[in-house]
This record gives structure tokens, sequence and C-alpha cells, in this order.
């Protein structure tokens, strides 16, 4: 005789999905989600008061982990940080935006799926060396950039960064999304190894590296087009920006 899962739970699925589409707050969407969730999965009120409690008082302390490493960059980027990776990777004359980018994203990725993800990060990484060491590259071929051009070239590191993690951290048997999963199918009795988990995500990492990087070769294309035409006056700087986007 086989029970019957519930399948109620997965409404806050949509409920996450619907928030982030109409741009709600984050932390609103998470927290109604939850909600949600668990009144979807038959939790009583005094039941979820007390989880979402147990939760506030095991993360109290992550504002401190997140705002000591904040103080150190900007502590640093107040040193000239970001002008010595800048006028450090100018000094090579071979780098392009999309290169240094396609080299990030090797690295953040097979890091990532060793369990080394504290190793990048949009605060740490993206902000004071990336994106100034990319824009760097992007000045010495083309000199001066405008500036729809130079926070597409920032949006880039931002991505190349997120895609990176998400597809490599996903490798490392010891992720927590992995553990998520491999508790939930057990649960629904399906056993499933959470090495079987992470090697039948090695696929998906390898589609999102080649296709990542394929935007970013075609982002040295087109932006080295879109400047030549800037430079000979035949588009205008918005336009140079929307296609950049484009790319």
């Amino acid at each position: 005789m086989t029970s019957s899962i519930n399948l109620w739970p997965l409404i806050g699925v949509a409920v996450i999905i619907a928030g982030f589409v109409l741009r709600f707050n984050p932390m609103l969407v998470v927290i109604c989600t939850a909600i949600v969730t668990a009144f979807a999965a038959g939790f009583p009120i005094d039941k979820i008061l007390a989880t979402i409690g147990t939760g506030f008082i095991k993360t109290r302390n992550l504002p401190l982990i997140i705002l000591l490493p904040l103080a150190v960059i900007g502590l640093l980027e107040r040193h000239g940080l970001r002008q010595h990776a800048q006028n450090w990777i100018s000094r090579i004359h071979s780098a392009t935006a999309g290169r240094l980018l396609l080299i990030y994203l090797g690295v953040r990725q097979l890091t990532a799926a060793i369990g080394l993800t504290s190793l990048g990060g949009h605060p740490q990484m993206v902000r004071p060396l990336l994106a100034p060491m990319v824009e760097g590259a992007a000045e010495v071929r083309y000199g001066k950039l405008p500036d729809a051009v130079r926070h597409k070239l920032r949006a880039y590191c931002a991505a190349t960064d997120n895609v990176g993690l998400f597809f490599g951290e996903d490798l490392f048997v010891a992720f927590g999304a992995i553990v998520l999963m491999t508790t939930f199918l057990h649960e629904a009795g399906i056993d499933v190894e959470p090495m079987r988990m992470a090697v039948w995500g090695i696929p998906t990492a390898i589609c999102a590296f080649v296709i990542h990087a394929w935007r970013l070769h075609r982002l040295d294309r087109v932006l080295a087009r879109e400047m030549e035409q800037l430079k000979s006056g035949k588009l205008n700087v918005s336009a140079a920006g929307a296609l950049v986007k484009g790319a």
C-alpha cells in the first residue's frame, strides 16, 4: 500500500517566482514563501512561528560575518586596490574583457566544484578586482569607455561570478542543495547517493560553461564593433550601451 505524497507545499515555488518577477522585496518574498509553504504542509501556527524564531536565532550572527569582510574591502579600496588592479591588467596588451571573464569563469567553477565557494564573490572579488581589471583591459583597446558600456561590463562580471558559482557548487558532494535534494528524495522513498547527484550535475555545468563562454567571446566582438562605430560617429552612446546589453 503506497501513501500519497502531499504536493501542495510546492505552491511555495510559485510564490517565490511570482514575487521575484513582480520585483517585490526579496526578504518579504522569502518570508511569505516560508509561511505559505508551511500552511500548505499543514503546520500549526505555533510551529511556524517557532521555526521562524529558531532560524532567526541561529543566523543572528550572519550580519557580523558579512560586514567584517566589507570593512576590509572598503579599507583596501580606499588605499587604491581598484586602481592598482586596473593599472596592472592594462600592461597585458593581449588581455580582453571576454578573455579575462572566461578565465575567471573557469577558475570560479572549478574552485566551487571542490567546495571553495568563498574564493570569489561580488563584494570581495568582483567589485574591487575583477570589474576594474575588465574595464582596464577594455580601456587599453578602446580608450575611455562610455558609462553605459562600463556599467554593462560590470554586469557581465557579476553574471560570470553567478554562473561559475551556481553551476560549480552543484558538483560538490557536500553542498547543501545536494544534501537537501537527497533527503527530500529519501523521504519520498527514492534512495539516491549524494555522489550520483553530484555526477549528474556535470553535464549541466559543462553546458553552462560553454554557453556563457560563447557569450563572453561574442562580447569582445560586439564591443569592438560598437566602439569603432562610436568613435566614427555612426552610433551614439545610449545605442552602444543597448547593443552591448544584447550581446
